[in-house]
């Protein structure tokens, strides 16, 4: 049993990376759908306790105030990253998510990536750049899920 975090600012790649793990066969949960995030922007802890709670192998992604309460319960917390004007021009053009077309929700994005991204970093196991290809980024996050399962790491 491993539980992985994917964390990182809007537009890394988060979610594209989940699809790939997904897509290969692993068990993956985006929070940022089906209710995981509540109204103040913070995971549902009761929930979020219970899904970590399994034995089941899985990847999480997601980016709130109150996950470095469940660290403790992730075997690894990968931290994908890219540079801000790739920020930028994702969340413009990507067509999955229309959150980050607004100046307002860029501004947001901005200010996260200087003061919030540090933080992250921090206590981050791994470190990614999501501009790299999304099967490699994949592999690693395999690689990972071994390692921890097995006790390697």
């Amino acid at each position: 049993m491993s539980h992985v975090l994917i964390t990182g600012m809007s537009g890394a790649g988060k979610t594209t990376l989940l699809d790939e793990l997904s897509r290969r066969g692993h068990r993956t949960i985006d929070t940022d759908y089906d209710g995981w995030v509540l109204p103040d922007g913070t995971w549902d802890e009761p929930r979020m306790s219970a899904l970590l709670a399994s034995d089941q192998t899985l990847v999480v992604s997601g980016t709130v105030e109150n996950q470095g309460r469940f660290y403790d319960r992730f075997a690894a917390v990968v931290l994908l990253t890219a540079p801000l004007d790739v920020l930028i021009k994702r969340v413009e053009t990507r067509t999955s998510n229309p959150w980050g077309r607004a100046e307002s929700e860029q501004s947001l994005i901005r200010r996260q990536v200087s003061d919030v991204e540090p933080l992250l970093r921090r206590s981050a196991s791994l470190e990614l750049d999501g501009r790299r290809p999304v099967s490699g980024l994949a592999d690693e996050v395999e690689c990972l899920l071994v390692a921890t399962s097995d006790g390697r790491l």
